[in-house]
């Protein structure tokens, strides 16, 4: 089971291998690896080697390392989608084959802060409306997402339903999303947001900051996602120029 040697560096041989015997199902999601001692000796390698292996994995998401207990397996993403497509939640997990839904948390009326003016090229007595949900996946928690919108820009008849805001808004209010600025960022352990997730502790989060635009460039709604990153992935398609 030793790997063999190139000219590449250990470590790089030692990655693609464990990726392999996770690809080959030598090693099964969420199960627990061989001891770092166990393993060196099986790759042939000294632990230094393996440890860096390990570290990188670990940022790739590809294994959890819990101190004290093991190394394991991290489970697949469920759901992917590509960052320059606009997909709603919903979208993706019902392209995942899954069944949507949504644990409404609270919604609540807040006058702006001087960096929503600047988000929402707004006046500081403007006010937000903003809702707090849980999506779920087959009834399981895995986004987390926090929504504003101008109050002004709503009608007064304006009431979530429980589905997806973009539907919402181009039935009740006439405004169609057409693009939206994003950022995506890593997050480790949240202690408000990762339990009404239900996250292990070892659990990290993908927080994605998005400003949905109109088809006239005017800024509509402001999302915070925080995604369970054992659940979802993000990809881009890059062309060269």
């Amino acid at each position: 089971m030793s790997i063999k040697q190139d000219h590449r560096q250990l470590y790089l041989q030692v990655i693609e291998k464990i990726k392999k015997d996770i690809k080959d199902g030598v090693y099964i999601e969420k199960e627990k690896l061989p001891s770092e001692f166990e393993l060196s000796k099986q790759l042939g390698v000294s632990r230094a080697t393996l440890r860096e292996a390990l570290r990188i994995l670990e940022e790739e998401n590809v294994i959890i390392r819990r101190h004290g207990v093991g190394t394991f397996v991290n489970a697949k993403p469920l759901f992917s989608s590509g960052i320059e497509q606009l997909n709603s939640v919903t979208s993706m997990i019902e392209q995942a084959g899954m069944k949507p839904g949504t644990i409404f948390l609270s919604s609540s009326e807040q006058i702006v802060s001087e960096d929503e003016i600047r988000l929402f090229n707004c006046k500081g007595n403007d006010s937000l409306i903003v809702f707090e949900r849980l999506r779920t996946a087959n009834d399981e928690p895995v986004v987390y997402c926090l929504d504003k919108m101008l109050e002004k820009d709503l009608p007064d008849s304006f009431a979530y339903h429980g589905e997806s805001i973009f539907n919402i808004l181009e039935r009740d209010a006439n405004i169609k999303v057409a693009y939206a600025v994003s950022y995506i960022e890593p997050l480790g352990y949240h202690n408000k947001i990762s339990p009404l997730l239900q996250c292990d502790p070892e659990t990290a989060l993908l927080v994605l900051k998005q400003m949905h635009y109109d088809e006239n460039d005017r800024p509509i709604l402001y999302s915070l996602n925080y995604f369970k990153s054992n659940k979802f992935s993000f990809h881009v398609l890059r062309k060269r120029i």
